[in-house]
């Protein structure tokens, strides 16, 4: 027992003095690195070249997107969009199927309602909650008309024979225009008919607007039913849509087998078609909202006869279905350009770099930014001579300052996002962040930055970090300069791309989707030699400098 003990100390003893031993030999080696005078720490250089230029989109692809905008925005600094939306509908999982012993079935009631995105706050004494609507810019009354969508959203594209998926773009909206249906005096579907939404609660059409209340709905069952059950959901759209024109297209679809499965139902009824346009009544400048259509749905009341054996007068049942606001969508915009934002797009200079940047969401506009004097061609004396200085690179930052007169008091956007162009993906920075965000995803991705600097309510700064990406272009030779892109995020976790509707002068194709879907713009100062020092757009540079 003695000897196994001695044994154990000793190994003990032997450990530690190894343990010693290395820890002073690695304070040595360390101690003469950082003793001698080899390496200038912290050196900030400023002094690469930067080109950031405008880039117009065009005609964006905007079929499918995860929200949509609708609504009239108007912005003192870009312009006026209009933004219009057409869906198809979905039957249940379990087709409908209607029962008749004497009496059609009878609709008697058919509601829309697609939930806003929203916040719940307090609740009074009366069990009524109080909700603060996310997305939404501008209190303004809309003229909202839903009518049929009589043109044809299919899955694949014809000309591609029928192999690829089929692309809706931002400027087709004559497409859907032209093609509306709405009910005649009876509810028959008609070209150019009236719109669904019918009721006589203006705040339901004419005088639309984003209403932040709880809706509360009460259900009599029956004369007798004092009472009532009540139900109350989130702020949303809530329309009463024509019941006539549901009975004839619903019903009467029905028996002409109309609902036997959806890629029937689809073609039969072609969804909805959401148009907007201002409203007379006061205020009616400027309001808009993000909506997840998808989460919408129309409910179907109806009664029908009850099989009750031989009894020759059966009983009426109060039944009802939903039909999902589901399958192809497409987002429709007009925009009406200011000339200061239209000439800073058409006057854009590649070469020299612009002194403005306009960061514009939707079918808007993006920088493009070339770094180290980089040609068309990819090639760049000059970042080969910042290769040959052997620099250890601590930390790179492209910090855009944002010009508050031309930006004013419009809606600013939260974050931007700066990309890869060439191949369409994020940059290294991006991928090696895996900071998250789980009460506000949008923010995740923060040592990556991008988001914006707030003083005094204002925004000031947007700073995005791209210090593994000049590491690389310094360090490895064989790495490619890229054109950066610059454009607004609506989700900073959707890196996916869609189509230009036509390709850009400099050879620019896609899009990130997240920019589509985002309808706000930024003013930022560029890389012109004319810009002042203080406010234009260099490339940071932090290194560790070998003697």
């Amino acid at each position: 027992m003695i000897s196994k003990k001695l044994i154990q100390y000793t190994s003990i003893a032997v450990l530690a003095l190894l343990l010693f031993s290395c820890d002073k030999d690695f304070n040595t080696i360390g101690g003469n690195v950082i003793g001698d005078d080899h390496f200038q720490f912290g050196i900030k250089d400023q002094e690469a070249t930067v080109v950031a230029f405008n880039q117009d989109f065009g005609a964006v692809q905007t079929n499918n997107l995860v929200t949509n905008p609708l609504g009239i925005y108007h912005n003192t600094t870009f312009g006026k969009t209009t933004a219009h939306f057409a869906t198809q509908l979905t039957l249940p999982s379990t087709v409908p199927s209607f029962f008749r012993i004497t009496t059609d079935p009878e609709i008697t009631e058919v509601i829309l309602y697609i939930p806003y995105f929203s916040k719940k706050g307090a609740t009074d004494s009366e069990g009524v909650a109080t909700y603060t609507l996310d997305s939404v810019y501008g209190t303004s009354k809309l003229k909202l008309s839903v009518f049929e969508n009589g043109y044809f959203l299919r899955d694949f594209d014809p000309n591609s024979q029928f192999t690829q998926a089929q692309r809706y773009y931002s400027d087709q909206l004559s497409d859907f225009e032209n093609n509306k249906r709405g009910a005649d005096a009876d509810g028959t579907s008609v070209s150019n008919g009236e719109r669904l939404n019918n009721a006589e609660d203006v705040a339901e059409n004419d005088q639309f607007f984003f209403d932040p209340a709880e809706i509360s709905v009460t259900v009599f069952e029956d004369e007798d039913d004092v009472v009532g059950t009540t139900t109350k959901s989130a702020p949303g759209i809530y329309l009463k849509l024509n019941k006539e024109f549901f009975q004839k297209k619903i019903i009467g679809g029905y028996y002409e087998n109309k609902l036997v499965n959806n890629n029937v139902f689809k073609d039969y009824f072609r969804g909805l078609y959401f148009k907007i346009e201002a409203s007379d009544a006061e205020p009616n400048g400027s309001s808009l909202a993000m909506i997840n259509f998808t989460g919408g749905k129309i409910t179907v009341k109806y009664k029908e006869d009850k099989s009750t054996g031989e009894d020759t007068t059966p009983e009426r049942v109060n039944k009802s279905f939903d039909l999902t606001l589901s399958g192809n969508t497409v987002s429709l915009t007009n925009q009406e350009r200011t000339t200061n934002y239209s000439n800073a797009l058409t006057s854009a200079d590649p070469t020299q770099g612009d002194e403005r940047l306009y960061i514009n969401g939707g079918a808007g506009s993006m920088a493009v930014i070339n770094l180290f004097g980089r040609d068309e061609n990819g090639q760049s004396a000059e970042l080969d001579a910042y290769r040959a200085k052997g620099w250890l690179i601590n930390e790179a930052n492209l910090t855009f300052r944002i010009d508050r007169d031309a930006m004013g008091d419009n809606f600013e956007p939260k974050r931007i996002y700066l990309y890869d162009v060439d191949n369409k993906r994020p940059l290294i920075d991006y991928s090696s962040d895996f900071t998250t965000n789980a009460a506000k995803p949008k923010f995740g991705k923060v040592v990556h930055g991008g988001i914006i600097k707030l003083e005094d309510e204002k925004g000031v700064t947007y700073k995005i970090r791209l210090t593994n990406h000049i590491n690389n272009l310094l360090k490895h030779a064989d790495s490619t300069n890229v054109r950066l892109g610059l454009v607004v995020t609506e989700a900073i976790g959707n890196v996916g791309n869609y189509k230009l509707k036509n390709q850009t002068a400099t050879g620019i194709k896609d899009v990130p989707i997240a920019s589509v879907m985002n309808p706000l713009g930024t003013v930022l100062y560029g890389s012109k030699s004319s810009v002042p020092l203080d406010q234009r757009l260099k490339l940071e540079i932090y290194y560790t400098k070998p003697d």
